[in-house]
């Protein structure tokens, strides 16, 4: 089956319950439904971010495979980077069922999933099981538990479990869905976190860059903070952003009141001008940015990166046009950047910063 053909049949799974029709859209992946994208990128969306080479700069956000179950099938599609997880130490099954929502009217989703996962050992067994080298590079995302949780105890663990399959780790304190989880976005205790995981990385064979991923309902006040405290750790990137408790007024959705984060086209305008902000707090640091929130289009890829990020990653929109749109963004980008004679992607970077 082709990314296509695997879209086409989009309609039919959104006719399922939502988390329903992701768990058929994984099982589906992992047998290979989804087809493949074996055409070379352009060679002006090759990119050098943290260290790493990718071979374009589209990404897919963590939250889509939460147990690293699909991460091959994903790659092949064509992203230049996957990002699996939010895994926990312990398995934990998140909050009740229903807690993810289409808002189709808007283009948005709504989730309170409340990082349900099976637990560190089975996602790094297979982490740990794939076959090298990956068609794209590979980031897990790490957070702790619902309960019995100890931020400075258990971040450095996880990293130190997924730093030898992993080629960057992402440090999430920003999801909505786990409480006080947020609270660790604050200038001490996010710096204490780091400083643990620092103290603990020091020690270890294989370092993958660490980023952090940061909420959109941050005021713009609490972005140099943040920048300064990551930047003095050895961080290597933000990710801008998770998920926001925000209700735009325009939303016109039924299931616009549930509780939980909302992603997908109303998180646009919010987390670009947020990717702008943390852009010019980070200029001179050396931390790179990746901008989430909103993309379902070249057009809307091309406006993060040129508001500052250095790679994008999409979910929501993934999650409604399927395959196909990642072939389709790349080609979209692509033909922007000739448009305005930007011979490589890296050179677009915060140009509207």
């Amino acid at each position: 089956m082709t990314p296509m053909l695997a879209s086409a049949l989009m309609p039919l799974v959104r006719s399922l319950d939502a988390e329903t029709a992701h768990g058929l859209a994984l099982k589906a992946l992992t047998i290979g439904l989804a087809g493949r994208d074996s055409r070379p990128d352009p060679a002006s969306l090759a990119t050098d971010v943290f260290g790493l080479r990718f071979a374009n700069p589209l990404g897919l956000a963590a939250g889509f495979d939460k147990d690293a179950v699909a991460v091959l099938p994903l790659m092949r599609l064509g992203f230049g980077l996957v990002e699996v997880g939010t895994v926990t130490p312990r398995p934990q099954p998140g909050n009740p069922r229903p807690r993810l929502f289409r808002l189709p009217e808007d283009a948005a989703v709504i989730n309170r999933f409340g990082f349900n996962n099976a637990g560190l050992d089975s996602y790094v067994a297979r982490l740990s099981a794939l076959a090298r080298p990956l068609p794209a590079v590979l980031g897990a995302n790490i957070g702790v538990n619902k309960d019995g949780a100890v931020p400075e105890r258990d971040y450095p663990a996880l990293y130190a479990a997924v730093a030898p399959h992993a080629d960057y780790v992402t440090v999430n304190v920003s999801s909505p869905n786990t409480p006080g989880l947020r609270d660790l976005q604050g200038e001490e205790r996010l710096a204490a976190i780091l400083d643990a995981i620092a103290a603990r990385r020091a020690d270890l064979p294989r370092q993958p860059p660490l980023l952090v991923k940061i909420a959109p309902d941050l005021a713009e006040d609490a972005l140099p903070p943040i920048v300064a405290a990551c930047a003095a750790r050895g961080v290597a990137g933000l990710i801008v952003s998770n998920t926001t408790i925000a209700r735009p007024a325009t939303l016109r959705s039924a299931q616009k009141s549930q509780a939980g984060g909302l992603s997908g086209q109303p998180l646009f305008e919010r987390s670009t001008a947020m990717l702008r902000a943390a852009h010019r707090a980070a200029r001179g640091s050396g931390l790179a940015l990746v901008g989430v929130g909103g993309i379902a289009t070249g057009a809307q890829a091309y406006a993060k990166i040129r508001a500052g990020a250095s790679l994008v990653q999409v979910y929501t929109g993934f999650a409604y046009a399927g395959p196909v749109l990642v072939g389709r963004i790349k080609r979209d980008l692509a033909a922007l950047l000739a448009r305005d004679g930007v011979a490589h992607v890296a050179d677009a970077v915060g140009l509207d910063a």
